[in-house]
């Protein structure tokens, strides 16, 4: 997000993440989207049911990922102060889950790539079915820079809730989604009068591209995954359909932090309660391009190139511009949040130094700037310094001598002869390093 804070079509400075802007790509009504992952997500159990798919118990860690919250009790953490969903930066406090509310254990999530299309697939784990309505939220955030209560990340434009609506006593839930509105009309938003919001929720399983399930009966801890015994209603999924978050089918989607929580009822402006610490979710298909840029500057650093910050560069797809930024004070700016491809580097040399040529790079998904190793293209620039000659003829006594001047390396002959009065200069410009020889030829 510009991966090393990421917004992807943003211009950003120095090692800069991922960043991803989403518009909802919603089947239109009356459209038969349907979930045709082989993933069994109908039987809200975590064990392969039906013999040719995949479940919970079946797939590899990575490339799901799961995260347990914190033990019951005082030391658990919960959100407090009022916090509702579109509070920016929620009050994160320790022990403030009622007893009859949702107390999270465990969250997954498995972002699948496959044949069938992109899906991506969440469980949730709670204590005990609460008395009153509930429901839980996966959260997905692009950006990795957390916010100033320490522990949930930053919100940009397109993050995506994921909301898993379960009144009391139901089995069959309704998933919804919400995408996160930086700027804009209030209008756009699902509860508050303003942006920031969550915007307007859209109900993916009317549109056939979610489904959900909740087990209706108690699971046996051989069958859990590692969960433990699981009592009825304690246990849920959901599986959605990836592109109805994305831009399109074409671009690239990372999310750098995935966490759950729960909201103290179905209402959406109900107060949030307890939530289960962010994660890596595993989920980029995109790309990065870092550049790293030098240049020779004798007085500083002698024959050795030094960086040089305050460059400008582009990343070019053809003609279009999709990327742009100024180098870092290390003379790095890295390049997040790219669809796979070949990209033009394009910089924009700096007055006083030659130019440099395009270079091309080729961008692999399932790469950052946050990789560590770095491993995607890192095109290097080296500037060099151009300097001007002028060498000067004067005749002490006008018109008492006359004088030629011949450089070398240069064009052949004679490069500039002296006026009537004897007087005359010839400059050269824009030369690279190198050795240059005048020959003057003083005629009286």
């Amino acid at each position: 997000m510009h991966l090393s804070h990421l917004t992807p079509r943003k211009t950003r400075v120095a090692l800069a993440i991922a960043v991803i802007a989403f518009a909802p790509a919603l089947a239109p009504p009356g459209s038969q989207a349907t979930i045709t992952s082989n993933f069994d997500i109908e039987d809200g159990n975590l064990k392969l049911d039906n013999g040719d798919g995949a479940d919970w118990a079946s797939v590899n860690i990575p490339p799901e990922v799961r995260r347990t919250d914190l033990a019951t009790g005082s030391g658990d953490d919960s959100f407090g102060q009022g916090t509702k969903e579109d509070t920016a930066v929620p009050s994160v406090v320790s022990g403030s889950i009622p007893n009859n509310k949702s107390d999270l254990k465990t969250f997954g999530v498995y972002f699948e790539d496959s044949a069938q299309g992109r899906y991506l697939h969440m469980f949730w784990h709670r204590v005990q079915e609460p008395s009153g309505t509930t429901n839980m939220d996966f959260e997905f955030n692009q950006s990795d820079d957390i916010s100033a209560n320490g522990v949930t990340p930053v919100r940009t434009e397109g993050d995506v809730l994921v909301q898993y609506d379960l009144a009391q006593g139901g089995t069959n839930p309704e998933i919804f989604v919400s995408l996160w509105k930086a700027t804009g009309a209030g209008s756009l938003c699902e509860a508050k009068n303003s942006t920031p919001c969550w915007g307007t929720r859209e109900n993916l399983t009317d549109q056939a591209l979610a489904e959900g399930s909740i087990n209706t009966t108690a699971i046996d801890g051989a069958d859990s995954d590692g969960l433990g015994p699981l009592s009825a209603r304690t246990f849920g999924e959901a599986t959605i359909d990836f592109d109805a978050v994305s831009t399109s089918e074409d671009e690239c989607n990372a999310f750098a932090f995935a966490y759950l929580k729960s909201r103290s009822s179905d209402s959406f402006t109900a107060a949030a309660k307890d939530f289960i610490a962010p994660l890596n979710p595993g989920i980029n298909s995109c790309g990065a391009i870092k550049v790293t840029k030098t240049k020779i500057h004798k007085a500083s650093g002698g024959a050795t190139p030094i960086a040089a910050a305050g460059v400008p560069f582009q990343i070019l797809d053809g003609t279009d511009l999709v990327d742009s930024g100024s180098t870092g004070a290390d003379g790095v700016i890295c390049f997040d949040g790219l669809a796979a491809g070949t990209y033009t580097v394009r910089e924009l040399v700096p007055a006083g130094y030659a130019a440099q040529p395009d270079q091309t790079a080729t961008v692999v998904a399932g790469t950052s700037c946050n990789d560590d190793p770095y491993v995607g293209p890192n095109k290097v620039f080296v500037n060099t310094p151009l300097t001007d000659i002028t060498v000067s003829v004067n005749s002490q006594v006008d018109g008492g001598t006359a004088s030629t001047i011949d450089c070398h390396p240069n064009v052949a002959g004679v490069d500039q002869s002296t006026g009537a009065n004897g007087d005359g200069s010839y400059t050269m410009t824009d030369l690279l390093p190198n050795t240059y020889t005048c020959v003057i030829f003083v005629d009286p």
